[in-house]
């Protein structure tokens, strides 16, 4: 058997390429996606080597998750439950592709992936799998073997695995879009976390004097900070710095599983918080009310499929559609204030606003009619008057 490994370089893939082989005989290509996070590549090459792949790939998918995967977010103002901006989720649809891709260049009989049966992440692996490759069986050891992390750790020694054993307390998932922060103290939702677990967000005593920035988006995607125009890639990676270090995009919520469990879920976001806070600030002025309140609904169905492992359905493709046809005004520019933990809209701007100044003034010549107010007005209540009347039998 042939098995393409998405493989992070930790405890839980390494032992999987051993256990792949001793329980399979499989020959274990390896897989890892730069999402952004913080790894020594080569190491992590040289980890799946000394545990017995055959082959590693290593693919930079860092550009094609912002403009693929982030991008749509920020436009579908992406946040689960009101509060996670489903970074981690994003980014396992675009990790598992780029490893059906290498399992088909290679002729495998089966993909694989490190994720628990306790979380979504399986969910997010296995769907975008059976859709893009439903011919090949899909592995997950972890389900599988069933073993605890000490039992792990004694499972590597014995077959002489190099293991990376962080000394950090948290379980930390790290992408382009976020960080999620788990485990330890955090299991305890009464607990507050310690500022030492970010890396971004920046503790009260250091935050400095408050920062304006002005964020420019074009057909709903943002392009330009400050009039500096950037990939978005780029953008995201300056305000996770520039937001951290005032305190802002620190997400700690009670979060409800696909599966049926709540978890307590710590998320560091400085950038995702910036950029959907101003987009949806401008989708504000340029949208209307009616189209607003649809496109709520369509958000969080979005969202849901997003985070419930459904990238792939067919719906969340029709919602894209939808989301796409709304953006076509939403350019303009955005200014925001961050300071001493808060992030604050000052201001906005766009060609394509639905605000009139000469409609809405109280202090100028408006060019309102009020006098049709009183004939809207008598009629706005009249459905309401007429199920009273109505009713009064029921007294």
């Amino acid at each position: 058997m042939r098995v393409a490994l998405a493989y992070s370089g930790g405890l839980d893939t390494t032992v999987s390429i051993k256990w792949l082989q001793e329980k399979y005989g499989a020959e274990v290509i390896t897989v890892t996606v730069d999402v952004g996070q913080p790894e020594d590549f080569e190491e992590v090459e040289r980890r799946a080597f000394e545990a017995g792949a055959v082959k590693h790939y290593l693919i930079d998918g860092k550009s094609r998750f912002a403009e693929e995967f982030v991008k749509p977010a920020i436009k579908a103002n992406a946040l689960y439950e009101g509060e996670y901006p489903v970074s981690t989720s994003l980014s396992r649809y675009l990790i598992a592709e780029e490893v059906a891709k290498v399992a088909s260049k290679e002729g495998c009989d089966a993909v694989a992936h490190g994720c628990t049966g306790k979380g979504n992440d399986q969910l997010r692996f296995d769907a975008t799998f059976a859709v893009l490759v439903p011919e090949m069986k899909i592995i997950a050891p972890v389900r599988e073997w069933g073993m605890s992390r000490d039992q792990e750790i004694e499972y590597a020694r014995s077959r002489g695995l190099r293991i990376d054993l962080k000394k950090s307390r948290y379980s930390i998932d790290e992408n382009l879009w976020g960080r999620s922060i788990e485990a330890g103290d955090l299991e305890d939702p009464w607990h507050p976390v310690d500022w030492e677990a970010f890396k971004f967000i920046r503790p009260p005593h250091e935050w400095p004097e408050g920062e304006e920035i002005t964020v420019e988006f074009e057909r709903g995607a943002p392009v330009s900070i400050n009039g500096e125009r950037m990939p978005l890639e780029e953008m995201v990676m300056q305000l996770n710095y520039r937001a951290g270090r005032h305190g802002v995009g620190l997400i700690d919520h009670m979060e409800d599983r696909v599966i049926g469990l709540k978890s307590r879920e710590v998320y560091e976001a400085p950038a995702a918080t910036v950029l959907i806070r101003a987009h949806k600030d401008l989708e504000k002025l340029v949208l209307g009310r009616r189209t607003l309140a649809f496109k709520r609904a369509v958000e969080e169905e979005w969202t849901w499929l997003v985070y419930a492992g459904l990238w792939h359905d067919p719906l969340r493709r029709a919602l894209d559609a939808f989301i796409e046809e709304t953006q076509k005004v939403v350019t303009g520019e955005v200014r925001l204030r961050m300071e001493k933990g808060s992030l604050r809209v000052m201001g906005r701007r766009s060609e394509y606003a639905a605000y009139s100044e000469e409609l809405i003034t109280y202090s100028g010549m408006s060019t309102f009619d009020q006098r049709a107010g009183a004939a809207f007005s008598n009629l706005w209540s009249l459905e309401t008057r007429i199920l009273n009347r109505a009713r009064k039998s029921l007294r």
